[in-house]
């Protein structure tokens, strides 16, 4: 009697083994693979086109000590390309553009004649860096800038002057851009621009309409909405 009850509990043992193990191979299962989240990829190369406006101030200084400053603004519109690069969620890039301009106004006489100053057209090379969330960039740029103003000069009674300069300078910023398609992207951004102080000169004493020599050094601001076709670039998939 005593061995049939031991044969009937190692049997029932052993028929309770595999379930306590199957049990313990449940507990320990791992948890399913969440599927990968596709995410925009900004590396690759752009071009685009770009418009918005500009305001500009201009100090004005002559050879005797006279100063005065006076205001710009207008319009500005341009072509850009550029390429980028993205580490993680760091994007950094190179871009250069060229813009047409009408940014122009003048001082209305103040110190006895009128000066005004228009910028024509710029251009710019610059470095970007950014930090990407998804579909959106945020980035700040610098570099330098090139660019073509005009200044027209009248003494009344005397006559005008006008002539072209050609100055450099640097120009920085800050913008947003996002990517509303598979390669299409918008931006807007803010731009400041320093150009060097440029001369009218004597010839020999005074400017050809008879003013004492001055130089103008002007600065300008620009708020643009642009948008560019990325080539290249895949989605990335992130785990």
């Amino acid at each position: 009697m005593k061995k049939a009850l031991a044969f009937a509990g190692m049997m029932s043992l052993l028929v309770a083994v595999p379930g306590i193990a199957s049990a313990a191979d449940m507990a320990v299962k791992a948890a399913p693979i969440a599927p990968p989240v596709a995410m925009y990829n900004w590396t690759g190369f752009y071009i685009g086109g770009f418009g918005g406006y500009g305001w500009g101030n201009h100090d004005r200084l002559n050879d005797a000590g006279f100063a005065n400053s006076y205001s710009s603004g207008g319009p500005i519109a341009g072509g850009l390309a550029g390429y980028n690069w993205q580490i993680r969620n760091f994007v950094l890039g190179v871009e250069g553009d060229l813009a047409w301009a009408d940014i122009k106004g003048d001082d209305n006489f103040i110190g006895g004649t009128r000066d005004e100053t228009t910028l024509r057209w710029v251009g710019t090379i610059r470095g970007r860096a950014g930090v990407a969330f998804n579909k959106w960039l945020f980035f700040a740029t610098g570099g330098w800038a090139y660019g073509e103003q005009r200044h027209v000069n009248t003494n009344l009674g005397v006559g005008i002057d006008a002539f072209s300069s050609n100055t450099s300078g640097w120009t920085a910023g800050a913008g947003v851009e996002y990517a509303f398609a598979p390669n299409w992207l918008g931006k807007v951004e803010y731009r400041y621009y320093d150009f060097e102080r440029y001369a009218r000169g004597g010839a020999p004493l005074v400017t050809p309409n008879g003013n004492i020599p001055y130089s103008v050094a002007s600065q300008y601001q620009t708020v643009t909405v642009g948008v560019s076709y990325k080539f290249g670039g895949p989605v990335m998939a992130k785990y």
